[in-house]
């Protein structure tokens, strides 16, 4: 039986070598012969060896070297108007090759250094749920991008938001954001309020006890999951629900703690909770940008799952990377350093808890908390519910390595 071709290899019209002069209008066709037949099954296994070799190099971060025509692995337009559509049939000994794929490709990359950020504003959002945030717009010398931190809590601040800029004013301080407390009219020192019951504090601590560990979720911008109600992934209910468990986290904490003197902390020394922070990254589709997105997404459509589509357009199956995450998370007092008991990271992604641990382990993560989604854990009563999320989520956990328990 004759071998049938990977799914990832499109077959490539046969050319004549006859010089195009030799064939006329009046010429009568000719049946292929069966060297011609040959040739094209030659060209075909050769693009297979070039796919192989190049996931056999063993490099985590390389986009395997694809032929120049490939188009889809569904449908290949014909040479000629009028010529044959050869579709080449998916079968399961190709699933080795597509293993091999996602191996290779499926890691973030890891940078040898972080970049340099810094948080350039500061403002309060409350928000339509009644819970109230604060958004930090962060500048780096790694891309020319404007990366935001969701922080939720007063305990959670930024070292380079905060540090005093050469010749700038109280109000300067305030209106970019470096204030502690709340603003409101009058108000006339960044540095203190006098409405304010209990000054914010960047510390780990409440009253010589361990604080608890803050939560915290790498979120890549998803714009047709936030914003188009996609039901292709369930990037929009991760956001949302990494909010609405950090707001809770931010409440004041209900239990009665004991102060240094082991009796209980007066009401105005009474704690918030640990809080968390969003790290929102404008890495949109893995990293491919949001028109390979929308291409990939027809790719789907055509039958190809999302590692593949990613694939078929020459890209990684991920192509994020997590050293700005890291960076920012040290710059709001979460490293190492000042957390050295760890944070906890809300992921499905095994692979990200060593990315944004960073290359030095600048970060620590504690504990992984699992974002299982809504529609699972409720019986499909709530939540999103769609064939293309459940092939989505299976996906990632069969090609990516998930594990959304």
């Amino acid at each position: 039986m004759a071998e049938k071709s990977s799914p990832f290899i499109a077959p490539q019209p046969v050319r004549s070598s006859a010089p195009i002069e030799s064939f006329g209008l009046d010429t009568p066709e000719k049946a292929p012969d069966s060297t011609t037949e040959s040739d094209s099954q030659q060209k075909i296994t050769d693009h297979r060896d070039i796919l192989r070799r190049t996931l056999d190099n063993n490099d985590p971060n390389a986009t395997p070297a694809l032929p120049e025509s490939i188009i889809s692995p569904a449908f290949t337009p014909p040479s000629t108007p009028g010529g044959t559509v050869i579709v080449p049939e998916r079968q399961l000994n190709a699933q080795d090759v597509s293993q091999k794929i996602s191996h290779a490709t499926k890691g973030p990359k890891l940078l040898q250094r972080l970049p340099k950020v810094e948080c350039v504003v500061r403002a309060r959002i409350p928000t339509t749920t009644g819970a109230e945030m604060f958004l930090h717009l962060y500048q780096n010398d790694a891309d020319n991008k404007e990366h935001l931190a969701i922080v939720f809590g007063n305990h959670i601040r930024s070292q380079s938001l905060d540090r005093v800029q050469e010749g700038e004013t109280e109000m300067d301080r305030m209106i970019r954001g470096a204030y502690v407390g709340r603003l409101h009219p009058g108000r006339v020192s960044s540095r203190h309020d006098q409405e304010q019951t209990s000054p914010d504090a960047v510390t780990n601590t409440v009253d010589g006890k361990q604080r608890q560990a803050p939560l915290v979720r790498i979120h890549s911008e998803c714009y047709t999951g936030e914003t188009a109600w996609s039901a292709r992934c369930d990037c929009g209910e991760q956001l949302d629900e990494a909010a609405r468990l950090m707001s809770m986290a931010s409440e004041p904490v209900s239990e009665p703690l004991e102060g240094k003197d082991g009796g209980p902390v007066s009401p105005d020394h009474a704690s918030d909770g640990p809080g968390g922070v969003i790290i929102y990254l404008r890495q949109e589709g893995r990293g491919i940008g949001l028109g390979e997105k929308l291409k990939a997404y027809n790719l789907q459509d055509l039958g190809s799952d999302t590692v593949e589509a990613n694939l078929l357009l020459r890209h990684p199956a991920d192509a994020r990377s997590y050293g700005l995450a890291t960076a920012m998370l040290a710059d709001l007092g979460l490293g190492a350093d000042a957390y050295p008991e760890g944070i906890r990271l809300l992921t499905n992604n095994p692979d990200k808890i060593r990315a944004v641990e960073g290359p030095n382990r600048e970060v620590r993560v504690k504990e992984r908390v699992a974002m299982v989604p809504i529609a699972w854990r409720t019986g499909g009563q709530k939540g999103i519910r769609s064939t293309e999320i459940e092939g989505y989520l299976q996906t990632k956990i069969g090609k990516m390595g998930h594990m959304i328990r």
